[in-house]
């Protein structure tokens, strides 16, 4: 099922909250670099909604992968993708020796730095729980050299709107009903495989595809059991007695 990959923006942001530290935490997944410091240029590397939208200025970006971690949509969401009656499901990483995950690095230089770091604490971090980590992020394109250490921001259990694990149907489920400030949570999901499908053909990413399949499947069985609905409401019903 592909769509136009030339989407719109999204829109607003959460309120200002205490920025974290862009420092590195004491674990050491496979492809950090411990111990590493930042320093000009810095990268940035997006895995869910920053590969489409980044809402910062950038001076370049580079599609490609980082090892060790895979991608799940195991993060609750009460603002941008749901509410707190109905959060959604967006992305967040998980430890994973044996996987990559695709996504898109941004380079960001002088004033870019200070700015985009504040952005993404506001917009990634706002309610805490997130570990910001460096990673190496490898480009693309067959004539980069050595990897490049970006900064990522990954949402933890101890995250007060982490959901964790469920079946892909349940996730499907849950992303159809929800929708945020940003937009319908269905969006974020289309939007992500249409880069996976677009930008990232040759590699599989089978936990967001079946999710996608699944809300495929179940979108008709909405339409038609409302479409009953509304035909069975303008029947007249004949009255009793």
């Amino acid at each position: 099922m592909k769509r136009d990959p030339q989407l719109p923006e999204e829109s607003p942001e959460p309120p200002p909250s205490p920025p974290l530290s862009s420092s590195s935490p004491s674990s050491s997944p496979s492809g950090q670099a411990e111990g590493a410091e930042l320093a000009a240029p810095v990268w940035i590397f997006g895995y869910g909604s920053l590969v489409w939208r980044p809402g910062f200025e950038f001076t370049s970006r580079k599609v490609g992968f980082i090892r060790g971690y895979s991608r799940r949509f195991w993060q609750g969401d009460t603002f941008h993708r749901g509410s707190e009656k109905m959060p959604g499901r967006v992305v967040t990483l998980l430890e994973d020796c044996g996987a990559c995950t695709w996504g898109v690095a941004y380079e960001v230089r002088g004033e870019q730095i200070a700015a985009s770091l504040e952005y993404l604490n506001m917009r990634e971090a706002v309610l805490g729980g997130y570990d910001t980590k460096l990673v190496k992020f490898h480009p693309q394109e067959k004539d980069a050299e050595e990897p490049i250490l970006a900064l990522v921001y990954i949402a933890t259990p101890q995250n007060p709107s982490y959901l964790g694990p469920a079946s892909e149907e349940d996730i499907a489920a849950q992303i159809i009903v929800s929708s945020g400030c940003a937009g319908h949570n269905i969006e974020y999901l289309l939007r992500l495989a249409d880069f996976m499908r677009y930008f990232c053909p040759q590699a599989e990413d089978k936990h967001l595809f079946s999710i996608e399949e699944a809300l495929i499947s179940i979108l008709p069985c909405l339409y038609y059991t409302e479409e009953s609905l509304e035909e069975t409401a303008s029947v007249p019903q004949k009255s009793k007695g």
